[in-house]
């Protein structure tokens, strides 16, 4: 009878929070071998050793992680590499000024001599990744793990949890220092649509740009130097040209940089009604001073660009966030959930109590964290004091009642929000009783910083870290991304050691983390509201119905306009309702987050069909919860991409280093 009613939780706990049997689901590519049935099932052509090996090349070695934050991949034999036009901006803005404005006109690099380095861009390869919970438990020191997997300098190494620390992966990495920009298309293409298209759909940006790695002629990582040569990769991917319809297979490869789908209802209720309509509102206070600036002069526009584009994104993607948990009603599913957790644990006194500890670290841990967050969002995205070259720019004089706006709002903003606090920053305190007001108190710190620093900017910035030393003890973790502790850690090892021995009918992947990740699904549209279904394809013809020459984001190249006008399509005309256009973005139902962006999207025979670059607005809760119904990542179709550079940029030399299907 027991285990009869057992079977029953576990069926209602299902029922709540669906298993990963749609497409929801980041998985560790070394252990793809448990979903390749189901890939298949779906559509999937090869085998889980095309997708990772460690004996010969697969997919994973034309796969990078991008600076950090984005992924790329590999699309010929010498070392030319794709990711996304946001990804290489801050690159692209460097290089850009007002007599070469790449980021507005594009950049092509016609030879190699051409393409331009671009000092501390890097990507890292996956060599391979272990479980090593065993050696671990067995006494082994990560720090001896990871120094003897180095190699003496040749790799770099890393060891991230999963499930909390209920498992420990090591992963090993080769990093090539040597990444230049071959071709960035112009910002109306790249960014087309700018932050009113961000996060939404019909989408219709060419979000691409073009890298390449350069090695030494050993064909090993070097700084860079004149002397070397194109990478040879182990693998790059093929591309096909013969596009996607809606419900064929599509594979994601990438690095999803953080998700926190087990949290519990609290978490949800902070970043719900607390965490982000604090930082959008900020954001949009900003983002108004930044815009009127750019709006005032092409050189501030330039200037402020890739600022502008940081903020902004995840501006919008929180509103997302806010809209698609409402939507789903997820604080509420997570509280059932949690219920029914408590009740099928009944027998196992560690479960049934650890929902209740959570609840209460919870209690004790928002107030700091808050602290943390509004810290971040206003005090600390101040430069105290400026650098000396950036005092010496020319644009210096034309920024300074721009950046003055910018300190009196960050510093008026931390008083609203955080005012007497136990965890406030206590100079600030001092200094707004002395001065009257956060931004007269503002003012003198940013005449000190515009002058090099001072004494009483000195005061602040030392209070500042202190005060997130204090914080970061309270928490007793160095982990400040998801609403954490080091109590917290601990509890959710506990409850996650529950969930998978209770909740049976539920296929569980690790949290992302940055790490290497498969995801896969297929192309579909979706039902956007009642009665309006949102089709999976855009085309050229919706860039021209979008297109004016009157709002920069809508601007698009004259070049763009002459090649619809003749339909001067080449090879990539294709008929689509009837008509003859170009394939620009689709939709599919892959789980992604920050840090897919520039991932590549890959078909059933693992053929490059497209380059993921952003989901849905409301798709933006999938970081806490994935619906199958609403949730779609956005990819750049890979033939609007091919277009762009052939037709557009004129660099269509480029394709022949490509293998095109």
């Amino acid at each position: 009878m027991k285990s009869m009613k057992k079977l029953l939780l576990a069926a209602a706990m299902a029922a709540i929070v669906l298993p990963a049997a749609a497409d929801e689901g980041m998985w560790l590519p070394s252990l793809i071998g448990s979903r390749i049935d189901d890939m298949r099932a779906k559509g999937f052509t090869l085998t889980a050793k095309d997708i990772y090996s460690v004996n010969k090349a697969s997919m994973k070695d034309a796969v990078v992680l991008f600076n950090g934050g984005c992924t790329g991949e590999l699309i010929s034999d010498k070392g030319l590499l794709l990711t996304n036009h946001h990804c290489g901006y801050s690159a692209i803005q460097r290089h850009s000024g007002l007599g070469h404005d790449y980021l507005t006109y594009g950049f092509s690099a016609m030879t190699p001599e051409q393409e331009l380095p671009n000092e501390g861009l890097w990507v890292r390869f996956l060599v391979r990744m272990e479980d090593i919970t065993g050696r671990l438990a067995a006494g082994e020191k990560i720090a001896d793990i990871t120094e003897a997997a180095t190699e003496k300098g040749r790799y770099k190494a890393s060891t991230e949890s999963m499930y909390y620390g209920n498992q420990t992966f090591l992963f090993v990495y080769e990093q090539f220092d040597d990444v230049r920009l071959v071709l960035a298309p112009p910002s109306s293409i790249g960014k087309f649509g700018g932050d009113t298209d961000n996060w939404v759909w019909p989408r219709h940006t060419g979000d691409f740009s073009v890298f390449r790695i350069y090695a030494d002629r050993k064909n090993r990582p070097a700084k860079y130097s004149p002397d070397n040569v194109p990478y040879r990769p182990k693998r790059s991917f093929a591309i096909s040209t013969k596009g996607v319809e809606e419900g064929d297979f599509t594979m994601i490869y990438g690095f999803p940089g953080n998700t926190q789908q087990f949290v519990l209802a609290p978490a949800v209720k902070y970043v719900l009604e607390l965490s982000d309509p604090a930082k959008v509102d900020i954001r949009t206070k900003r983002l108004d001073i930044i815009s009127e600036a750019q709006e005032s002069d092409p050189a501030l526009r330039i200037y402020y660009a890739a600022n502008h584009a940081n903020i902004a994104n995840a501006w919008k993607k929180w509103q997302g966030e806010i809209i698609g948990l409402k939507r789903n009603g997820t604080l509420e599913r997570k509280r059932q959930y949690e219920r029914r957790f408590i009740e099928a644990a009944e027998g196992k006194p560690e479960y049934q109590a650890v929902i209740g500890e959570l609840y209460q670290e919870y209690m004790r841990i928002i107030p700091i964290y808050f602290a943390r967050e509004m810290l971040s969002e206003t005090l600390r995205t101040l430069p105290m004091p400026y650098a000396e070259k950036t005092r010496a720019d020319e644009l210096f004089d034309k920024c300074r009642p721009v950046e003055q706006k910018l300190w009196r709002l960050a510093f008026a903003e931390y008083e609203k929000n955080i005012g007497d606090s136990e965890y406030a920053v206590p100079q600030l305190r001092e200094g707004i009783e002395r001065y009257g007001s956060a931004e007269a108190y503002a003012d003198v710190l940013f005449e000190a910083a515009c002058s090099g620093g001072s004494d009483e900017l000195k005061a602040l910035t030392d209070g500042m870290l202190q005060t997130e030393r204090r914080l970061r003890k309270e928490l007793e973790t160095n982990n400040l991304r998801n609403l954490n502790s080091g109590k917290l850690e601990k509890l959710y090892a506990l409850y996650m050691r529950g969930l998978q021995q209770l909740d049976t009918e539920r296929a569980f992947f690790p949290d992302a983390n940055l790490t290497l990740r498969v995801a896969y699904g297929s192309v579909a549209g979706y039902e956007y509201a009642d009665g309006e279904y949102h089709k999976p394809h855009t085309t050229l013809d919706g860039i021209i119905a979008k297109d004016d020459p009157n709002i920069y984001d809508y601007d698009i190249p004259q070049r763009l306009r002459e090649l619809y006008a003749s339909k001067d399509y080449g090879r990539w005309g294709t008929v689509i309702d009837g008509r003859l256009t170009v394939p620009v973005c689709f939709l599919a139902t892959n789980h992604t987050t920050g840090g897919n962006s520039g991932s590549p999207i890959l078909n059933a025979r693992g053929e490059l069909v497209g380059i993921n670059f952003d989901r849905t607005w409301r798709s933006t809760m999938s970081d806490l919860e994935f619906d199958p119904t609403i949730c779609r990542n956005i990819s750049a179709d890979i033939r609007y991409v091919l277009f762009v550079i052939d037709k557009v940029c004129g660099a269509g030399y480029l394709l022949d280093e490509m293998k095109l299907k």
